[in-house]
């Protein structure tokens, strides 16, 4: 059930990139009056921000991920501590 709603999250939020994208394209596409070095340096722009925060996401994730990690560690590590206090306990 998880991973459909991360599936369907994940389709929307494509959709809407791919229609942001497209909108951005008809609109640079239509106005006459701006010349071409413009609406280059602001596809330049939009294609650089979406990298940064494809950038950003990707590493908030790895952190949340070795977060995680070291959590199950110390899990672990603690449930041996309690395992091993039982056992010279008894």
């Amino acid at each position: 059930m998880d991973r459909n709603e991360n599936s369907l999250i994940l389709f929307i939020n494509f959709a809407g990139v791919a229609l942001a994208y497209g909108l951005l394209g008809i609109s640079l596409w239509l106005s006459t009056e701006v010349p071409l070095s413009t609406k280059g340096f602001w596809a330049m722009g939009v294609f650089m921000l979406t990298i940064s925060l494809i950038n950003v996401v990707k590493y908030r994730f790895d952190f949340r991920m070795s977060e995680d990690r070291l959590r199950r560690i110390e899990d672990v590590r603690n449930e041996k501590m309690l395992e091993d206090a039982l056992k010279d306990h008894v």
